[in-house]
């Protein structure tokens, strides 16, 4: 049997209502018994540095090694946590990953022993020393690495993950195909802390995953946005949700490329931006809005001073100086062990105002955060930008109303609606195209004001037959237009009735 280079087989596709008995687990309708592997992890030494997978022999299961290895991941996902969070507040500093790795081996060192300490109480027999330390080498492994997720993380043709329990997993590849594959871990146990082990690791503070905070969210060392949950399932088990972002740098001239967006709408999108107009991008899960915000915030001077808020980090405009060369990412602190400590999404986005910002992008309203966004966007900072789930362009001002509801201002809707017409200018919709695999820009709607219980706007795209935008001759105030031609478009874009999709 032989697997790819990066040690790990390639994700195997399970055909569903074919059970194989003795296994417990699917194998598809034509399959042979497939011999139980494990994928090999690099193995380090004591200084950190990775071995290749041939050049030890992986460790015998045996039961003594077992109960050594489950002590280790309880009391690594217990401690590294604890650790952490003490280590922040007594520097005040974020912890490294080496940081965390040594604490993690210093931690594991000291729960080797205890574990022999308790062994020899109930006269059980103990484990090499050799042994110990592979196994402590293999923990720290898991930590660092990603275990049975990582053959699926390494195809880069697998755009979602969805994993009902630890033998249902399925995903999604960016051409529209989903498929069944093979189990990511042995038990819900094992996932379960694979899944405690990743956020004690990646996030810059520890998020923590137990039944008193049963849900996590964070990004994966490649950009992955994960979302995992515990206890609450049918069943009880751990299920999580990992989506890959294809373009973590984007442009619209690449969007354009992509058929997300036609010539006529590059045009235009670009001169919002460097209008400074103040926008909101909506859609559904998956819906490509997050692509393309990094695709406008391309269209920034490389200079002006961008301030993020996100409850986890995912949008890496501050990854590539050439294109910003400034910028304040933030993220949002859920609360500690003691529940002290959250900072939420609205607290940061108050924070951020006082950091001298050119503009403020919220990578996702989903709460009260609206509120000072929109105070952000109304009072100096224009051209900031922002997300938004919604199933229309239309339907965004209701959200934006239920979410201002929840802050702590209480504002009426009508106070409601007069911020967010005095902050929004317009909002981009996005849909997925006829083909349901392709992501299209579907509508534009300008904000015009607010009328009582209702914000006033005009489409000025709307979605054809197709669901790709046409601009609608006329709808544009003339205002708006007179500022757009200021920094270089050219209106008679706005006069093809079918706009400029190639045909």
């Amino acid at each position: 049997m032989t697997y790819p280079p990066n040690d790990y087989p390639p994700p195997v596709p399970l055909r569903p209502y074919q059970r194989d008995q003795r296994a417990g687990g699917w194998q598809p309708a034509n399959a042979s018994p497939q011999p139980s592997w494990t994928a090999p992890v690099r193995q380090q030494d004591a200084l950190g540095l990775l071995q290749s997978p041939s050049d030890r022999e992986p460790v015998p299961a045996t039961e003594a090694v077992g109960r050594l290895r489950q002590h280790l991941r309880d009391t690594l996902g217990t401690e590294l946590p604890r650790r952490v969070d003490a280590q922040q507040r007594r520097t005040g500093m974020s912890v490294t990953s080496e940081a965390r790795r040594e604490l993690a081996r210093a931690i594991l060192d000291d729960a080797v022993l205890a574990h022999s300490e308790n062994e020899l109480m109930d006269n059980r027999s103990l484990v090499g020393r050799d042994i110990e330390q592979q196994v402590i080498t293999e923990v720290i492994n898991e930590l660092f690495g990603m275990a049975g997720l990582q053959p699926l993380l390494d195809d880069p043709t697998i755009e979602t993950i969805n994993a009902n329990r630890f033998d249902r997993v399925f995903v999604q590849y960016n051409d529209g195909r989903r498929a069944r594959v093979a189990p990511i871990a042995s038990s819900n146990e094992e996932l379960t802390d694979l899944v405690r082990l990743l956020a004690a690791r990646v996030s810059s503070q520890e998020r923590r995953f137990d039944h008193a905070s049963p849900a996590v969210n964070l990004q994966l060392p490649g950009g992955e946005r994960l979302f995992a949950v515990m206890g609450l399932t049918a069943g009880g088990v751990t299920s999580l949700s990992i989506r890959r972002h294809g373009y973590l740098t984007v442009t619209l001239p690449e969007l354009r490329v992509r058929g997300t967006i036609d010539p006529g709408l590059e045009q235009f999108l670009r001169a919002l931006v460097r209008a400074k107009k103040n926008i909101l991008i909506t859609g559904g899960t998956g819906a490509g809005k997050t692509t393309l915000l990094r695709a406008l915030a391309s269209e920034m001077d490389p200079m002006e001073r961008i301030v993020t808020i996100e409850d986890a980090f995912e949008l890496g405009l501050e990854l590539d100086p050439d294109i910003h060369a400034d910028v304040t990412a933030f993220q949002a602190r859920e609360a500690n062990v003691e529940g002290e400590g959250a900072i939420s999404q609205a607290e940061l986005v108050r924070w951020g105002l006082r950091m001298s910002p050119d503009r403020v992008i919220v990578g996702e309203i989903r709460g009260p955060e609206v509120i000072p966004m929109c105070n952000a966007m109304s009072q100096g900072n224009d051209g900031s930008m922002a997300t938004l789930h919604a199933s229309s362009s239309r339907i965004a001002f209701t959200r934006l109303a239920s979410y201002a509801a929840q802050g702590v201002e209480r504002l009426p809707l009508e106070a409601t609606n007069l911020l967010v017409a005095s902050a929004v200018h317009f909002v981009v919709h996005l849909a997925r195209g006829m083909d349901r695999t392709s992501r299209v820009v579907s509508s534009v709607r300008e904000v015009v004001g607010a009328d009582g219980p209702q914000v006033i706007s005009n489409e000025v795209y709307r979605p054809g037959s197709d669901r790709r935008a046409r601009p609608v001759a006329g709808a544009l105030r003339s205002d708006t237009l007179d500022d757009l031609v200021d920094v270089g478009f050219d209106p008679g874009l706005l006069e093809q009735p079918e706009g400029w999709w190639p045909q």
